[in-house]
């Protein structure tokens, strides 16, 4: 990675997010690194997203930021991220969702400066769960430390930051699963393609509950089912034990 301020490319994925993609913008227009190229890929949304997302783009020209703005027709949340990636111009990417907003203004600088100084291809942080109207309000903590994904532990995924150069040696989001396409696209850059992974100690995004990989029995059998496919495409052993510890790092967070 060029040592010298790399561009920053963060990409928020939304449909029909009008009640609070506003936060997310925000939290990227206070950031004190310089370097930042937004993007938004949005779904062809029937409510007033696009036109308030529309009405920040003078403000990231005032800075100085790049912003770009797509509103069409995808084929679920991957492929709208794929397409982020794909139209990206930054050495690091970041994804960070339509009810996700970081937590401070010195984010990106601090995540730059990290990956810089060792030299990695890919970094995650801690994350927040908070509620859904009042975001002051932390229900759950997701500590992520460092692991191993046959232990069950992966990082938070809004929190991760990726090279683009890493993303051309691995490829995107693959948009057969629905759910857990992150976790599989983790798994395939970490824990088999060993690159270089740095943890930044901190609370860096606040996410509010009762997103699709949240909230619900459904979703949750959904994604055991996708990561037990995931594991079985990766040619892991001992698929069952390592989900049933996953799950049990899960609860762990509510404790």
């Amino acid at each position: 990675m060029e040592k010298e301020k790399p561009t920053v490319s963060l990409i928020t994925v939304s449909y029909n997010s009008e009640k609070t993609i506003a936060d997310t913008i925000e939290s990227i227009l206070r950031q004190t690194y310089e370097n930042i190229e937004y993007i938004i890929i949005d779904g062809l949304s029937s409510d007033n997203t696009v036109k308030i997302a529309k009405s920040y783009e003078p403000l990231f020209r005032d800075k100085g930021y790049v912003f770009k703005i797509v509103s069409e027709k995808d084929k679920g949340i991957y492929d709208a991220m794929n397409k982020g990636i794909k139209l990206s111009t930054g050495q690091i990417v970041g994804i960070l969702n339509s009810d996700d907003f970081y937590t401070n203004e010195f984010v990106i600088e601090k995540v730059v400066n990290k990956m810089i100084s060792e030299n990695a291809d890919c970094l995650y942080a801690d994350l927040l769960y908070v509620d859904e109207i009042n975001t002051e309000k932390v229900v759950r903590k997701w500590k992520a430390n460092r692991g191993d994904f046959r232990l069950g532990w992966n990082p938070p995924h809004p929190t991760t930051f990726i090279t683009k150069e890493t993303y051309n040696k691995f490829g995107l989001y693959k948009i057969n699963y629905k759910i857990s396409s992150d976790y599989d696209l983790l798994f395939r850059i970490i824990h088999k393609g060993k690159v270089n992974t740095s943890y930044l100690e901190e609370y860096i995004v606040k996410m509010r509950i009762g997103g699709r990989s949240t909230s619900g029995i459904k979703s949750n059998i959904t994604s055991v089912k996708e990561i037990y496919a995931v594991l079985k495409e990766n040619n892991q052993k001992f698929k069952l034990p390592i989900i049933f510890i996953r799950l049990l790092v899960k609860v762990k967070q509510f404790l």
